[in-house]
């Protein structure tokens, strides 16, 4: 495949998109070749438009169109008391690509973000082309907590509003340290300084629980076997076996249902595929684009 020519890259246009009454989202808009299949880039719960950035830059220079979005609560998008979950999470996206009037774009989410578009694929298959889940849509955290108690338990954030931001940063080197300074950058994102130079995050915590508790109900075993819309998965093997395993065994099941699926794992890979690699992840969504089989 082509690589991007250049080293210049232009900004996107920024946007604020409206998606309910009283509610618009953050949306940064690369604009390309009309011809080219257009491209919306969802992040996934409590991260921010931000770690999209390398992807979207590579499948820009790529002739696509780039739509980054921050979802409601998260980054610079509004963040109203109510709808923090995923019926809202898939309302929202829906009515964005149609306030944008985005032909059938394909829809890419990383982790929660996956699971998103996957629901919104399955319920409304005229809606895209093609869906790519960046080590999510697979996710169904009842097969690994029964109880919704014990996925809160094991699953509620940690308090970090005790921390400045180069501690926090300091913190974040220490658990990734391969990762690039934009990388790193694209991480503070997720939280505001206050006045006494404290943090906080920018998705309040109960708007973030609300959201987990969603994610806990979810069940996207229950999508595949009707499932029209083609699929990418991109899988991360973090080197922990026993959340590897249950990937492979959603995998499985995914492919078992017999739907135009192809997956694709990076061992080792990071969580957060799509900020480790941008263009690979970049590559792969373009070039499964290219060859037809988002069609």
């Amino acid at each position: 495949m082509t690589e991007p020519a250049g080293s210049f890259v232009a900004p996107p246009v920024e946007r604020h998109i409206e998606v309910a009454p009283g509610v618009a989202l953050h949306v940064e808009q690369r604009s390309g070749d009309r011809a080219a299949a257009p491209f919306v880039l969802v992040h996934g719960l409590a991260s921010n438009v931000r770690l999209w950035d390398g992807v979207a830059e590579h499948l820009h220079a790529l002739g696509h169109t780039v739509i980054a979005i921050d979802q409601r609560g998260h980054g610079r998008s509004d963040a109203p008391a109510s709808g923090y979950d995923l019926d809202t999470a898939v309302a929202d996206l829906l009515a964005l690509i149609g306030a944008l009037e985005l032909e059938r774009p394909v829809l890419a989410g990383q982790s929660w973000g996956g699971n998103v578009v996957l629901e919104l694929a399955w319920r409304h298959p005229e809606a895209v082309r093609g869906i790519a889940c960046v080590d999510g849509g697979v996710i169904e955290l009842s097969q690994s907590y029964p109880s919704w108690e014990e996925c809160l338990s094991k699953l509620t954030p940690p308090a970090l509003d005790h921390l400045t931001l180069p501690e926090l940063e300091s913190r974040i080197r220490k658990g990734v340290p391969h990762f690039t300074d934009r990388a790193i950058a694209a991480y503070l994102h997720c939280f505001r300084t206050r006045a006494d130079g404290t943090i906080e995050a920018r998705l309040a915590r109960s708007r973030h629980l609300s959201i987990l508790r969603s994610l806990w109900e979810h069940r996207p075993t229950m999508r595949w076997a009707t499932l029209k819309t083609p699929t990418l998965l991109l899988l991360a093997d973090a080197g922990d076996q026993t959340r590897t395993a249950a990937k492979r065994r959603a995998e499985a099941a995914a492919l078992a249902a017999g739907g135009k699926l192809r997956s694709i794992w990076f061992s080792p890979g990071h969580h957060d595929l799509h900020l480790e690699f941008p263009g690979r992840v970049g590559e792969l969504l373009a070039g499964a684009v290219s060859e037809g089989f988002f069609a």
